[in-house]
């Protein structure tokens, strides 16, 4: 079984339901990282030195490769990625290798024979 790995930077507010999208998509587990920052084309606005941007979250999500494309579009949707400037991104990242995995990709056998 191969893996992708899904990087989604997202807005805090919106965490929640982007990660439910993706379980219901095929996505079996998520590691959240919160309290991240970034920097688009234009500098972030400040009043005062204090930053009037808001917090975000980086989800790292290992999926299957056959699901991933599939969650990814779901993550966008939900997301707004593409409507909204400024509301998040989301990459995949071919994995090589993983360990600790076994159980996930007993789940998803059956799940990824249905699809193909």
């Amino acid at each position: 079984m191969h893996f992708k790995l899904l990087v989604v930077f997202v807005e805090d507010g919106k965490t929640d339901a982007v990660l439910d999208a993706a379980r219901a998509s095929g996505a079996t587990g998520c590691t959240v990282i919160n309290h991240a920052r970034g920097e688009g084309l234009e500098k972030p606005k400040t009043f005062l030195g204090l930053g009037l941007t808001t917090q975000r979250d980086v989800l790292l999500l290992l999926v299957e490769q056959h699901l991933s494309r599939r969650i990814l579009e779901q993550i966008n949707e939900v997301g707004e990625f593409e409507a909204k400037p400024g509301t998040g991104i989301a990459l995949q990242i071919d994995v090589e290798d993983a360990v600790g995995v076994i159980r996930q990709a007993e789940e998803l056998t059956d799940v990824v024979e249905d699809q193909l």
